[in-house]
């Protein structure tokens, strides 16, 4: 879903705090998000080949996000949004897709319970394989990530600086 809005495009002198327009972008995102039982799993402000998106990825726990739940977020945004950004910029508002690279710790707890490919620095529990695919059990910051191993039918533990790559994996695709 793309919603692009008709103001001037920010010149190269005029200068604004993008950290700042994102302080105040990402609890109006979060709390919107919650109103329709939706998970931000990742909120990007950016600006590529001249112009400017964000780009907010929705999750939702209970079932997959479809155009709908995207555009009820774009209108429920847009106004507010009108008001925070000062200049134009594209929204793009979707779900994370199936196949999703993992980019944060926090990412690991929202996608608990979904199936993962994993690839490590080094093999586990006196194996030499250091690719995976699994369900995710748990995340813990000084631990590290819990996840049940389809190939061993066994549950372990991988400490987080083990883990090279870590994305969603589907057996679908």
């Amino acid at each position: 879903m793309k919603h692009e809005k008709h103001k001037v495009e920010v010149s190269k002198t005029e200068h604004f705090n993008k950290k700042e327009i994102l302080d105040k972008l990402v609890p109006l995102v979060e709390n919107t998000a919650m109103r329709f039982n939706f998970i931000p799993v990742e909120i990007d402000f950016s600006r590529e080949n001249h112009r400017w998106y964000l780009r907010i990825y929705i999750f939702s726990k209970e079932r997959e996000i479809t155009l709908d739940d995207c555009e009820r977020m774009s209108r429920s945004l847009g106004d507010f949004l009108d008001e925070l950004i000062p200049f134009k910029f594209n929204l793009e508002i979707s779900s994370p897709g199936m196949e999703r690279k993992i980019k944060s710790d926090k990412e690991f707890l929202i996608f608990a319970g979904k199936d993962i490919q994993l690839k490590l620095k080094n093999g586990i529990d006196d194996t030499y394989e250091k690719q995976f695919v699994g369900k995710i059990i748990d995340f813990d910051e000084n631990k590290g990530l819990t996840v049940f191993l389809y190939g061993t039918k066994k549950e372990v533990t991988i400490p987080k600086d083990n883990i090279q790559n870590a994305r969603l994996y589907s057996a679908d695709i």
